[in-house]
């Protein structure tokens, strides 16, 4: 051999660690559960049941221009089967967690105010969400969305965080779960490093844990001055703290000179920007988030003695909203973005809607997939071409486990199409499962 065992040996140490800097750095999915939207409203109309109401407005928007599978199927364009099936799927969601997650917002929805103001929303929307606690109103997940960290608003933003969240816990005594502070417009690094540090502060101070988010919606996000991917040096500037990218569709096509009418989720610079993220934080387990339809479902007339033609002109508008939402919730999942953002409660049985059907439209062809791949591979040592296959084995069950997680399917029809047990399917590890077959 020309390999000698020093040789061998050196090489093989080097290629440990490489291993052990690649797990670090792309720990892959997280275990938790993502949420399938993020409403956003201004901190001005922020009360404790803000998205009680905004579910009851949901459910009212869908009695009123979608009652029916047949309306639905019509309107968005889904199969009549699969619209029977969908459509109860979001009437009882809307009833029972119309709002997965929430933002109350600190920037474009509230605007710049004198600072006595701002300071006062703070603590009141604080005191807002610790009677939410209480009463158990909130949703799962809910945070604040501040202002950016620019030169003329650092100290506002930084100020808005810290009297919110020292309120909320000195009231509360802790933080609500799934909360977490997006920091909006990032040009630089350092404001990430920046705003971290005030986490940090707080987190030591308080006694708490503080998730980031950060919204891209400027090119220094997605490719910086040095050219190389902006997200990924941003992310590491906060040092593990960033649980999700929100991408940020107006700010980032305003940015690029694209004109009003064409500032549109599906346009060609935003896909180029979302698939450089979606690289950037592969494996990283960080959630990405597309943007928001701002085309809203509402009627353009108003009041109770319309006429037939604004009746019907209300009904064509609101459908070509929902139509168009529906349109671009389905683009984003095609592309993996599995999160968006919704800013009326008439799109969000068009959330639903379109999350439903996505997964139920695949669940077969991918339940027989997944099963024969698991049986296949169980068979097989540990060598060969199995774990080179491993991660197509694990899309497949990162298909279910996502199904799950938005409530298309419940956990006894993953394992009923899949043959996995339900411990099996919570490993949510491909590997795990066939290493755990392997040895019973």
């Amino acid at each position: 051999m020309t390999f000698d065992q020093q040789t061998l040996g050196g090489w093989g140490g080097r290629l440990l660690g490489a291993a052990a800097e690649v797990a670090a750095a792309y720990p892959g999915e997280r275990p938790h559960r993502q949420p399938v939207h993020t409403v956003y409203g201004g901190a001005q109309l922020y009360s404790s049941n803000t998205t009680i109401r905004l579910g009851e407005l949901a459910v009212a928007a869908l009695d009123v221009w979608l009652p029916t599978p047949e309306t639905l199927a019509d309107i968005v364009g889904m199969t009549p089967d699969r619209a029977i099936r969908v459509h109860p799927l979001v009437r009882e969601k809307l009833g029972r967690e119309a709002v997965e997650d929430f933002r109350i917002d600190f920037e474009d929805g509230y605007g710049n105010r004198p600072d006595d103001e701002e300071d006062g929303h703070a603590r009141t929307t604080a005191g807002e969400v610790a009677k939410g606690m209480t009463a158990g109103t909130l949703p799962p997940f809910i945070g604040i969305r501040v202002k950016p960290l620019s030169g003329e608003l650092h100290r506002r933003s930084l100020r808005t965080l810290d009297i919110f969240v020292t309120t909320l816990v000195e009231t509360a005594g802790r933080l609500p779960e799934g909360f977490s502070v997006t920091l909006p417009k990032i040009q630089h690094r350092e404001q990430v490093a920046v705003f971290a540090e005030a986490v940090d502060r707080l987190e030591r101070h308080l006694g708490v844990e503080i998730a980031l988010e950060l919204m891209v919606e400027t090119p220094q996000s997605v490719i910086d001055a040095a050219g190389r991917s902006g997200l990924r040096h941003l992310v590491e500037a906060a040092h593990g703290r960033v649980r999700g990218a929100h991408f940020g569709t107006y700010d980032y096509t305003a940015s690029l000179n694209i004109t009003a009418a064409y500032q549109m989720m599906d346009h060609h610079v935003c896909d180029f920007a979302k698939d450089n993220l979606a690289v950037s934080l592969a494996g990283t387990g960080i959630w990405l988030s597309d943007g928001a339809t701002n085309v809203l479902p509402v009627p353009i007339h108003r009041g109770e003695d319309l006429n037939d033609d604004q009746r019907r002109e209300n009904t064509e508008t609101v459908h070509d909203a929902m139509r168009l939402h529906y349109g671009h919730i389905r683009h984003s999942l095609i592309h993996g973005y599995y999160q968006g953002w919704d800013l009326h409660p008439a799109q969000i049985p068009t959330r639903y809607a379109a999350v439903y059907s996505f997964f139920l439209e695949g669940l077969e062809p991918a339940g027989a997939r997944l099963r024969n791949f698991v049986d296949s591979a169980a068979k097989a040592t540990l060598v060969g071409d199995v774990f080179d296959d491993a991660a197509t084995g694990q899309g497949l069950l990162n298909y279910f486990l996502r199904a799950v997680n938005c409530g298309a399917i419940t956990e006894p029809e993953a394992t009923e199409r899949t043959g996995l047990t339900v411990d099996e399917l919570r490993t949510r590890s491909f590997i795990r499962i066939l290493e755990g077959r392997r040895s019973s």
